[in-house]
């Protein structure tokens, strides 16, 4: 079985070779030592969300944290391509549901995008609220999914902030039922930032899509089947990750 991850200030592990010793502390080394109940003897693992994943044996435990010992020091490669998940916002947490199941699909970035039929609306501390909640999501999903990167959380765009995203990828998907070609058949650039773009419930205006094209994405479909907004993302994630990283 997979050891449990635990994320931590990078400042924790920056340091971290084998045979030296870290402390969990703080929520994570409460919720090991006190809600999973981690003792003495067993192994963990640390991550700085950066990349660097740090295995250790745990030396002692006490009531909220834990003395480890460094086993093992890895870092990750930042992943190349780049994905990055522009979600719509939508009504029931559907984008938190998609956000998540990204997450464990292995996206690089999440960006928030306010679209015109977006029922939900992020607006002054309502809409930091919910961003944080997003940071959250993808939080927990990349311990749960023992992710040594956390993606990023993108600021939330309008259209035209969109466009200025989609002009400066190396490729963007615009995911609509109505297109003729298929996110399946297109070539995947090897390197930089590769988008895909979901809309809301109510689907993504005429004049979106024209804007989002004009930019340079492409309105793909992922097969004859329509998908909810919160699991359209995430297959198309599975679909390019197939090509290209799952190799």
């Amino acid at each position: 079985m997979t050891l449990p991850l635990f994320l931590v200030d990078p400042a924790t592990v920056r340091d971290a070779v084998a045979g030296s010793t870290v402390v969990l502390d703080g929520p994570e080394g409460r919720h090991a030592a006190t809600v999973r109940r981690i003792g003495a003897g067993e192994q963990v693992m640390l991550g700085d969300g950066l990349g660097r994943r740090v295995t250790c044996t745990v030396q002692a435990a006490s009531k909220d944290s834990l003395d480890l010992v460094v086993t093992a020091v890895d870092v990750e490669p930042a992943p190349t391509p780049r994905f990055m998940l522009v979600q719509a916002l939508a009504k029931g947490d559907r984008d938190d549901q998609a956000i998540e199941a990204a997450t464990e699909y292995g996206v690089d970035e999440v960006v928030p995008w306010q679209a015109a039929r977006s029922i939900v609306q992020w607006r002054g501390e309502r809409g930091e609220k919910a961003r944080r909640k997003w940071e959250s999501t993808v939080l927990a999903a990349s311990k749960q999914s023992r992710r040594a990167r956390v993606p990023v959380v993108g600021q939330l765009v309008t259209t035209k902030g969109l466009a200025a995203l989609v002009g400066g990828a190396a490729a963007a998907y615009v995911l609509h039922e109505d297109a003729t070609k298929t996110l399946a058949s297109q070539q995947v650039p090897t390197d930089g930032d590769v988008l895909v773009v979901v809309g809301p419930e109510g689907g993504i205006t005429p004049d979106e899509v024209a804007a989002l094209e004009a930019a340079g994405a492409v309105a793909v479909r992922l097969g004859d089947t329509v998908l909810r907004s919160s699991s359209a993302g995430p297959a198309a994630l599975a679909v390019l990750s197939a090509v290209s990283r799952w190799r």
